[in-house]
């Protein structure tokens, strides 16, 4: 049996679905997505659960992956002494990185050291002197990250070091 809805029916028909919808969006879909529960009633079924668990996971995320994240430091090297300047990395993070001395070429070495690693073993991905470089590189493991750089003149040497990508600062000059 075919049946033709006027148009008082459609409207009708439309308007109920609306509030049904409204209805189902208030009491499940924003407590599971959205963690906000003005009924209650998702709290009861469990719903609000969904949404606390993708927060946390969410925080998770950003503390193990790393957000995404941008610095210019200003790294003074002494006359005839050399510095490190290190990032702490999990494995595969990416750090792309420039750097630019104020002066005189400086020895370098780009290396990483594995966290937890007490036999002093550490892995060099960049050794040459420069006054300038720029690049960048994929953890191969989780530790630190970073520079050793060495001025072998008699004067104060500025580096510039611009950073971006998956990191946080291990330490400050």
């Amino acid at each position: 049996m075919e049946q033709n809805l006027s148009g008082p029916a459609l409207i009708k028909a439309t308007l109920i679905a609306l509030v049904l919808a409204a209805i189902v969006f208030v009491t499940t879909v924003m407590p599971a997505e959205f963690n906000s529960d003005p009924t209650g009633i998702g709290k009861t079924l469990g719903l609000t659960a969904i949404a606390e668990a993708e927060e946390e996971n969410e925080v998770q995320y950003s503390i193990s992956n790393g957000e995404l994240r941008e610095d210019t430091i200003e790294i003074v090297v002494p006359a005839g002494k050399g510095i490190e300047y290190k990032l702490f990395m999990n494995q595969f993070q990416k750090v792309e990185y420039e750097w630019l001395s104020v002066g005189d070429a400086l020895y370098f070495d780009l290396h990483g050291e594995p966290e937890g690693d007490t036999t002093g073993y550490f892995e060099s991905y960049a050794i040459a002197t420069l006054a300038e470089m720029k690049g960048s590189f994929t953890a191969p493991f989780t530790g630190t990250h970073g520079w050793y750089f060495k001025n072998s003149s008699p004067d104060d040497i500025e580096i510039l070091l611009q950073l971006k990508g998956q990191y946080s600062l291990a330490n400050k000059p």
